[in-house]
């Protein structure tokens, strides 16, 4: 019997996105979809909260259990791109990160130079 996370993926497809997009647009950590299939692991309940919130077309029955129509009936009308995660988003959240990561960079470097200046200074004395 197919797991949840085997559900996510076929929603992934679904919906055109790749696994990186899916994941920023619930929130995830990046390659948490990719970690979870390949370990054919169980999902938390607060990620499917959030697929639920950002994918409201999605039946919720069915990605829990596997069972009924994927879509919600109320909803089938509505567009699978109006869920889709935008450029403006994606360039945005990349953009954010890439500063964390060059904020973290800057104070790796500046405790390294500290401490050549460190090791430098007791060399003189």
């Amino acid at each position: 019997m197919p797991k949840t996370i085997d559900r996510i993926t076929h929603i992934i497809k679904i919906f055109g996105l790749s696994a990186r997009q899916f994941d920023m647009s619930i929130g995830a950590s990046n390659g948490y979809t990719l970690r979870m299939s390949k370990n054919n692991a169980s999902v938390g309940s607060d990620v499917l909260a959030k697929i639920l919130e950002k994918y409201p077309v999605i039946n919720a029955h069915w990605l829990i259990t596997g069972q009924g129509d994927m879509f919600n009936t109320s909803s089938k009308a509505k567009t699978i791109d109006a869920y889709s995660i935008s450029e403006e988003e994606i360039e945005a959240i990349i953009d954010k990160k890439l500063k964390e990561h060059d904020s973290k960079e800057r104070d790796l470097l500046m405790d390294e130079i500290k401490k050549e200046i460190e090791a430098t200074k007791k060399g003189l004395k």
